[in-house]
């Protein structure tokens, strides 16, 4: 199970105030300066215990945001999940397709798919694995990839 499924569905990149294009050093910025800010040594002692519970909150909320989107394996995971939550709010799945229906491409390593409107799904060998909704490059139809047994 990846780390960030154990929790329930925060914007991980909103935690840390960056965008999702934004690089690993720039979110590795972000991460230090909101540690130094909310980290539980560094608050006031006449401040009111509350408002310490909630810099402790914010700063272990920070802490797994940098624990996902540190690490170049977990922030992949992460980002194709966000991707595949992003089309299931556009709309319907328009169809159900086996991924050994789709055509191999040896050049780039993926599969591909022609769409109804002449444009095309494809998806890399590796991502395959990973996702079940795959958008049309050209229109808004969306397919659900599945595997056989």
């Amino acid at each position: 199970m990846m780390a960030f499924e154990q929790i329930p569905k925060k914007d991980w990149y909103g935690i840390l105030g960056a965008d999702p294009s934004a690089s690993v050093s720039d979110l590795k910025q972000k991460y230090q300066k909101l540690v130094l800010m909310y980290h539980p040594d560094k608050q006031s002692a006449d401040v009111p215990a509350g408002t310490v519970e909630k810099c402790i909150q914010k700063f272990i909320e920070i802490d797994q945001a940098w624990k996902i989107l540190g690490n170049e394996e977990t922030k992949k995971e992460y980002d194709l999940q966000r991707h595949e939550d992003d089309l299931r709010n556009m709309g319907p799945v328009d169809a159900q397709v086996y991924l050994e229906e789709m055509c191999w491409n040896e050049d780039d390593h993926s599969f591909s798919l022609s769409c109804r409107c002449g444009g095309k799904y494809s998806v890399s060998k590796d991502e395959a694995e990973e996702v079940t909704l795959i958008s049309c490059d050209t229109c808004s139809l969306i397919i659900e990839l599945l595997h056989y047994g």
